[in-house]
């Protein structure tokens, strides 16, 4: 049987492209994962990595082939496979671009992955190309370091295997309340867009605990009574009560076994993000080796500040959907309203603003419809699952975490006013305030019915109640089930989905509740864990149709879902959105993704489903521009007059994640649809949070209309194509820059 890739590489040069496009155009698909089917066969990964790497076209390329990116990103993926050896071909690449050489090492990931068989590759060449000597004496210096940070975390495991998953939860909330309150009571994103201390903690956190999830035995993930009080009694009571002494002692060395253990998570955690992710994903610096120990070198200052920030641009989205959110609230009935007691009325309120925000951004950015399903398809109202979410996290910050702190100040003590908070609970509304909470799923419904209170169930629904805790619920057996069998697919964060179901026992942790990023946490929950719902596909359509709304309403022409012509471009696939004004065409390739927290990750969707969309757009600007100058229906329909020959068409990448904004791709610039949005609706004066509402470490819930004047229009001569264009490139949005200088070169 021929080779797929070799067939396909003579197709392109007959074709007439060039050598290099054809190799290029042959590894892209190499790692688009072509060929998917061979006749009625999958083809698996190894099928073709086994495949391209033994194709004829490889041994004839020239060594300036190896130089573009498409092929560094081909050989990057062969130093992440371990089935297929070519150490030919990799010394003869040595020989004349060991940088391409070492680039691809670094973006597989090979720092981390010792133990794979090509890093014997690279020994067996290492000894006649210096620089790849080099490269294995620096991954040498990493697999060192790497290797104590693990030795460290399954050290300080070995004292909590005995632990059960409760018992672990148990000190971890115990570890939040003695070392993380009350700094956090009010946790706002850090200036410099950095993970702030309380983050770090927090993914430690969650990952000890998919590790016990992996080693515990199941029937510990069934919780009843008698479990919960064997926990406490071994592991809470003799901290705020010991009955020997014998007991308090065991318990305090479980605590410092654990807080060891979290330091040592941390210190992995962080070697892995801070050094092993920028070797392989941070082009703006250089990794030199002094001996046994690394030094960074920076080479693009410009590049290294992007993802810290990116990170800053979400803080400042953040607030500004709260302020959208604060004026929509201003202009409905329940603003005149009492929400809820009395006492409770403000945290309500900004309970049901903050729900309000972050409607507004999965509706206006995600194209979510105001019902969403469960894991087990039953519907829920989007709004009061966000609401419900939002007074969970009220709840919790006045009733344990504020009163605990106003404890721990007339104490100073934390286990004193650990104990009052407890006794307080217990005195007042005999309520469970220990440092976790827990509850049979039954008992929780009728708890929560009555914010599901509605125009159409006045009494609150049960039903709804039962769907929206399954809506916000981990299943535990079911998560460590799929993590002791290394089962595919993506796994929660504590934060995502923060009821955590034990059999038919639902715990929370008030600590993370009450302070943790609900937005973050839903706009995850549906399109990172929640990728493959039904409704997704129909949500990315919402997206465009509202995207061409905003356009229209700017007075563009717009044309959604065009499909070129099958007999002249039929490979270009369906054009998201077509818009025009002013005799300049856009054509737009949505992408709808979710919020990441890694520069891995932020690396994967741009060498994968960025990289993929600027040669969409490559090929759909081509249809369109086709399509145009022939002077068919499409011009008519855009309102382009083609009397002074083609017309400019502008692509652009519009994506739901802000991660590598403003990049280029195929030479298509890529952009934030929020970025978009709010250069449509001319209002970036929200971003700069103009009440001073977050100025402060707690969150205010400002009175709407005290905010000051509004930052300057984008467009003080008026809206046009060519501004928008200026705005866009520069960067505007998020910058005072001035942009009228861009706007006489835009049309070049």
């Amino acid at each position: 049987m021929s080779n797929f890739y070799d067939q396909y590489f003579r197709q392109r040069l007959t074709a007439r492209a060039s050598l290099y496009a054809a190799a290029e155009a042959t590894a892209s698909a190499y790692l688009d994962g072509k060929p998917r089917l061979r006749g009625k066969y999958k083809v698996t990964s190894a099928e073709r990595d086994a495949d391209f790497w033994s194709s004829q076209f490889l041994g004839e390329l020239p060594s300036e082939a190896w130089r573009s990116g498409l092929m560094v990103l081909a050989l990057a993926r062969y130093f992440a496979q371990e089935r297929v050896a070519v150490v030919d071909l990799l010394a003869r690449i040595a020989t004349d671009s060991p940088g391409v050489l070492c680039n691809a090492v670094r973006h597989a990931g090979l720092v981390l992955c010792q133990h794979s068989p090509r890093r014997t590759d690279l020994d067996q060449i290492a000894g006649v190309h210096p620089e790849v000597a080099e490269l294995c004496k620096v991954l040498d210096v990493f697999e060192l370091a790497h290797r104590e940070r693990l030795t460290a975390v399954e050290h300080a495991m070995s004292a909590l295997r005995a632990l059960t998953p409760f018992d672990l939860l148990i000190h971890a909330s115990l570890h939040v309340f003695e070392h993380m309150l009350p700094h956090s009571l009010a946790p706002s994103p850090r200036s410099d867009g950095a993970a702030s201390a309380d983050e770090v903690t927090w993914h430690a956190i969650n990952d000890i605990l998919l590790w016990k999830l992996a080693t515990a035995p199941e029937s510990t993930l069934k919780l009843h009574e008698a479990d919960i009080g064997r926990s406490l009694g071994e592991h809470l009571a003799p901290l705020l009560s010991p009955s020997s002494e014998a007991q308090s002692v065991v318990a305090h060395e479980m605590r410092v076994a654990f807080g060891a253990l979290l330091e040592a998570q941390i210190e992995l955690n962080e070697f892995v993000s801070r050094s092993a992710d920028a070797f392989s994903y941070d082009d703006g610096i250089r990794f030199v080796r002094n001996g046994t120990t690394l030094e960074i070198e920076e080479l693009d200052p410009v590049a290294r500040a992007a993802w810290l920030r990116d990170s800053r641009k979400l803080a400042r989205l953040h607030e500004y959907w709260f302020y959208r959110a604060l004026d929509e609230f201003a202009g409905s009935e329940i603003a005149m309203r009492t929400i809820g007691r009395p006492e409770n009325h403000e945290a309500n309120r900004l309970a049901y603003i903050r729900a309000m925000r972050t409607r507004l951004q999965l509706v206006d950015v995600y194209g979510v419809a105001d019902t969403v399903t469960t894991d087990a398809g039953d519907p829920v109202d989007l709004f009061q699952a966000l609401l419900s979410l939002e007074l969970m996290s009220a709840f919790f910050l006045r009733d344990f975490i504020g009163e605990y702190v106003k404890h721990l100040q007339d104490s100073a003590d934390w286990v004193t006013a650990l104990e009052k908070l407890i006794v307080g609970g217990l005195g007042q509304t005999l309520e469970n305030r220990l440092p976790l909470t827990w509850s049979d799923r039954e008992a929780k419904i009728s708890r929560i019915t009555g914010w599901t209170v509605s125009p159409q169930t006045p009494q609150g629904s049960p039903r709804m109640a039962a769907r929206i805790l399954d809506f916000w619920t981990s299943d535990w057996i079911s998560l460590a089930a799929q993590v002791r069998n290394s089962q595919a697919g993506l796994r929660p964060e504590l934060f995502e989905r923060p009821i955590l179901k034990f059999g038919q026992c639902l715990v929370q942790l008030p600590w993370l509740v009450g302070m943790q990023n609900n937005s973050t946490a839903a706009i995850n929950n549906l399109r990172r864990l929640g990728a493959r719902r039904g409704e997704a596909r129909e949500e990315t359509q919402r997206i465009e149709a509202r995207l061409g709304k905003a356009l229209e309403a700017r007075g563009f022409r717009v044309m959604l879902n065009w499909q070129p012509p099958t007999e002249t471009h039929g490979t270009a696939g369906e054009v998201d959105l077509i818009c025009a004004r002013d005799g300049i065409a856009f054509v737009i390739e949505v992408k709808s993704t979710f919020v990441r927290k890694s520069q891995r990750d932020a690396w994967l969707h741009a060498t994968t489903t960025l990289r993929r969309a600027g040669q969409q757009l490559q090929r759909k600007v081509a249809a369109v521009l086709e399509a145009c100058v022939q002077g068919s229906e499409l011009a008519n329909c855009l309102g382009l007059e083609l009397s002074g020959g083609a017309p400019p068409i502008h692509g652009w990448i519009v994506d739901t994640s802000i991660e590598r904004d403003h990049e280029r791709f195929s030479g298509f610039l890529k952009l934030s649809l929020e970025e978009l949005l709010i250069a449509l609706r001319d209002d970036r004066g929200l971003l700069g949070d103009p009440n001073g509402i977050f100025s402060d470490a707690e969150v205010k819930c400002a009175s709407p209309g005290s905010r000051a004047a509004d930052a300057l229009s984008l467009y003080p001569s008026g809206f046009t194509s060519d501004r928008l264009i200026a705005v866009i490139e520069t960067e505007a949005v998020w910058t005072q820059a001035e942009i009228d200088a861009a706007t006489s070169s835009c049309r070049s």
